[in-house]
């Protein structure tokens, strides 16, 4: 069944994963979504990520390695996203978001690729706000 938001079901089926405790997930792969975990890696929300070839498919497959504190509770508690198909939300370098209070990211999709809020402010340039994570 086609989606018509791959990145938020990039981030519904991590938050999913999150609230199983599993481990890892798996979820189909394209340049913005190995963009998007390559942030969270950075950031340290996620181990790390992999792509695998699909059995049966042409399009290949992410899995992400979530991260977990030493009490079980994840390192990632949220991820909202913000720019969606119907409103695309575009902010100016002057105009990115400080996600509570620096606690958080805000990942944005720029000229110069897919970075984090405070990357884009260093590098200044704008771009479409993707989600935010924290």
């Amino acid at each position: 069944m086609p989606v018509t938001d791959p990145i938020a079901d990039m981030l519904t089926r991590i938050r999913n994963a999150v609230a199983a405790g599993h481990q890892r997930v798996r979820l189909p792969a394209s340049k913005t979504k190995i963009a998007i975990a390559e942030v969270l890696a950075e950031e340290g929300f996620i181990k790390a990520f992999t792509l695998h070839e699909r059995v049966g498919g042409p399009q290949r497959e992410l899995e992400l390695e979530l991260v977990y504190r030493d009490d079980g509770t994840a390192v990632l508690s949220g991820l909202q996203r913000v720019s969606r198909p119907g409103l695309r939300v575009y902010v100016q370098r002057r105009e990115i978001p400080r996600v509570y209070g620096g606690l958080g990211v805000a990942i944005l999709s720029t000229p110069r690729g897919v970075m984090t809020g405070a990357t884009a402010r260093r590098n200044n340039v704008g771009g479409e706000l993707l989600c935010y994570a924290w």
